[in-house]
């Protein structure tokens, strides 16, 4: 089980004018300022669930994935993942996590992906039997069999990112963190990287925390969603519980004892997603 609670982090972020007196001033008498990225942040995640976790650019999700996967430290509060806490225990913790991050990769840029996924497999300790099974599996699922012999330099981003999975995936993690991880991919490949996440999910009981900024993942994939924004939490719950907060419940006259009455109909909004959660962003001024 993952329990988050009361997580709060800040950053300084060196400010300096234009111009080279400026630039030299700032050298010897730099000015900073604070920037909240987390306030106060509380959730708690069940083994086996699939968790999209979205906000806005700068809303602060990847610095909570950060500190959830070890490699930031909170300035206050407490994250107990699988009994350890993250940061202090990250010897032990990393063996039970995958991280994809969309924008930094796992893999050796000038060698073949096979070499890559060696590698990764000595540093995880992995045995030979439990990798190769691993292995032929997730080559076959997600189509890389003409690709691991490719140096990742002259990869695709989507067949980069098809690639960035698996390699998160060979120690058999029960805990998989994916940071826009359908980013470049074609209609066909986020459709396959999709049916692929709802597999593992089912079949091994992979527990998913998804950060994207697009819903059609969300929708296919999450049966809960945490929405953050400018550092706090918006909303922790269901997509149909979010959509009923922006249903339009139509009302229809019935009859009962003669006299006329208004009766409220339960309905769930038809809006696209996106829209629901701009309209919660406007609620809380958020943009």
């Amino acid at each position: 089980m993952i329990k988050v609670t009361g997580i709060s982090k800040s950053f300084k972020v060196a400010q300096r004018s234009s111009g080279i007196r400026n630039s030299v001033k700032a050298l010897f008498r730099p000015q900073y300022t604070e920037v909240k990225a987390l306030h106060d942040i509380s959730f708690t995640i069940e083994p086996g669930e699939i968790v999209g976790y979205i906000g806005p650019n700068g809303a602060g999700k990847s610095t909570t994935i950060k500190v959830m996967s070890g490699i930031l430290v909170p300035d206050k509060g407490d994250c107990t993942i699988k009994g350890f806490t993250p940061w202090l225990d990250r010897v032990q913790y990393v063996k039970h996590i995958g991280v994809v991050f969309g924008q930094r990769s796992q893999l050796w840029w000038d060698v073949p992906v096979i070499d890559s996924f060696d590698l990764l497999r000595d540093i995880y300790n992995v045995p030979s039997t439990e990798y190769r099974s691993t292995f032929n599996l997730l080559v076959e699922t997600l189509d890389l069999g003409s690709l691991i012999h490719t140096p990742v330099r002259q990869l695709s981003l989507g067949q980069r990112m098809r690639c960035e999975i698996a390699a998160s995936l060979l120690h058999s993690p029960s805990l998989l963190f994916l940071d826009e991880p359908t980013i470049g991919l074609d209609a066909i490949s986020k459709i396959a990287v999709r049916q692929f996440i709802t597999t593992i999910n089912k079949e091994k009981g992979v527990t998913v925390i998804l950060t994207t900024h697009d819903m059609n993942d969300i929708e296919a994939l999450a049966g809960r969603i945490i929405l953050i924004g400018k550092g706090s939490l918006l909303y922790d719950g269901s997509l149909d519980t979010l959509r009923n907060r922006f249903a339009t419940a139509p009302t229809v006259p019935t009859k009962h004892d003669s006299e006329p009455q208004l009766h409220a109909t339960p309905q769930i909004s038809t809006q696209p997603i996106e829209d629901i959660i701009v309209q919660l962003y406007k609620e809380y001024q958020i943009s």
